[in-house]
Order: C-alpha cells, then sequence, then structure tokens
C-alpha cells in the first residue's frame, strides 16, 4: 500500500487530539492517509489496551482512513534502540509516504518527545539503502519521506505553520470523543485524568481556535518543522 500522508503516534488518540483534522481534509482531497500507533495505551489510567482498539478502529473509519496499525512497543518504557527503529523503517517503506507526521519534540507525557525523535530518525534510515529490512520475507527497497513535519499537543509551542481545519473540526471532534473511554464521562467510576476532565474538550476548542486566530480562520492545527518549508512565490502563501 501506498500512502501520501503516514502519522505516527505514541498512543492512540495521539492523532485525534492533534491533527486529525489534517488527515481528515486530505482525505477528501483524495490523498491516502494512514496511521501507525506504536504503543497500545496500556498504561493509560482509564479503559484498556483492548478497549481502546476498538476506539481507534472506529475513529479509524471517521477519518476515512487507508491504513491504521499498531506496533505493540511498551507504553512508556519504548526506547530508541536498533529494534524499534527498524519496525518505524519497515512501516515507512511498506507504505512509501511523501509527507509523515510525528509527536511533537518536547511534550507533558515523555513518551511524545521519545516518538518523535525515533520517528525522525526512523526517516532519514529509511532512505539508506545499506540499511536492510524485509516485510513478508521480501527484502524491502530504500525510501525517504520528502518532509517530516511535528504536530502540536499539549505544551504550547508556536506553529511554524498551520492547517486550516474550520471546515473539518466537527468531524475531527468525532475522532476524538471515539476514545470514549478517555474523556469525560459522568457516569464513569474510573480515576479522573487531565484529559477526562468536564472542561477539557473547551481547552480542545480555545487550543484550535488560537491557531485559527493567528492565521485568520475559525480553526486550525498547528506544526513545526526541522527545515524552513519552501513555496515558488509569495502568492502561495495565504
Amino acid at each position: 500500500m501506498k500512502l501520501d500522508i503516514l502519522a505516527f503516534a505514541a498512543h492512540p488518540d495521539d492523532i485525534e487530539l492533534a491533527c486529525s483534522g489534517t488527515l481528515i481534509k486530505h482525505a477528501k482531497l483524495g490523498k491516502k492517509t494512514g496511521i501507525v500507533d506504536l504503543t497500545q495505551g496500556e498504561l493509560g489510567t482509564r479503559g484498556s489496551a483492548e478497549l481502546r482498539a476498538i476506539e481507534a478502529k472506529k475513529s479509524a473509519e471517521i477519518m476515512g482512513l487507508e491504513y491504521r496499525e499498531n506496533l505493540h512497543l511498551g507504553d512508556g518504557y519504548f526506547e530508541i534502540n536498533e529494534t524499534t527503529l527498524n519496525k518505524i523503517i519497515v512501516e515507512i517503506r511498506k507504505t512509501q509516504p511523501q509527507i509523515v507526521l510525528a509527536n511533537a519534540p518536547s511534550d507533558r507525557h515523555p513518551d511524545h518527545g521519545r516518538a518523535s525523535e525515533l520517528v525522525k530518525r526512523a526517516c532519514f534510515l529509511s532512505g539508506l539503502p545499506k540499511v536492510q529490512t524485509t516485510y513478508n520475507g521480501v527484502n524491502q527497497s530504500a525510501h525517504r519521506p520528502k518532509n517530516v513535519y511535528f504536530y502540536i499537543q499539549d505544551h504550547h509551542i508556536h506553529p511554524d505553520f498551520v492547517i486550516d481545519i474550520t471546515d473539518e473540526f466537527e468531524v475531527k471532534m468525532e475522532t476524538v470523543k471515539a476514545f470514549s473511554s478517555q474523556f469525560y464521562d459522568p457516569n464513569s467510576k474510573e480515576p479522573e485524568t487531565p484529559i477526562s476532565t468536564k472542561n477539557f474538550f473547551d481547552f480542545l476548542d480555545a487550543r484550535f481556535r488560537e491557531f485559527g486566530r493567528i492565521a485568520g480562520v475559525t480553526y486550525a492545527e498547528g506544526f513545526i518543522c526541522e527545515r524552513a518549508p519552501a513555496v515558488s512565490t509569495l502568492y502561495d502563501l495565504k
């Protein structure tokens, strides 16, 4: 399967919270999109790995994804090493995306920054022919994505650019709410977490309105990049 955009996430629901609107928008434009979750989120205070897998499948359907995979790395414990790098490289070479999205380089959850560095390094190594990987017993060809962008999560980071998701915002929130075990439920008996409070959805609304405001739109998602994106003329900028 060849994708246009592949998004990596340390945990199921990272994408939904940070950049599902961007994936929805590009799927509407005819682009093939996919997600690779590194862990099952099994250390999460609420829900379970099995329940989050069901929720991830529901969210994938709402987003119109072509592909969603879970690498079953250890939630909270995965490290950047040859084994984990090669797992990411296999996914990149399998799907051959032009664009990769990855976790924020620094965030409240330590898995996010570690996943960001893991994916960034794997994208580079994936382009080296001497790095050998196989999938279903077949040697894979080298492939390096043209661009890697990092979505903004819990910590505020001023974006290098934003994507207007005004038309996609309501559907984006449906993908978030697909993870019902993680968010506010007045009937839940599970412990409260920073994202299960009643006002967390108000925070999300304000966060994406803030990103929208700096670009003159209602809602937007923010991204940062390692190198400056190039445009052909000033008229390509909105």
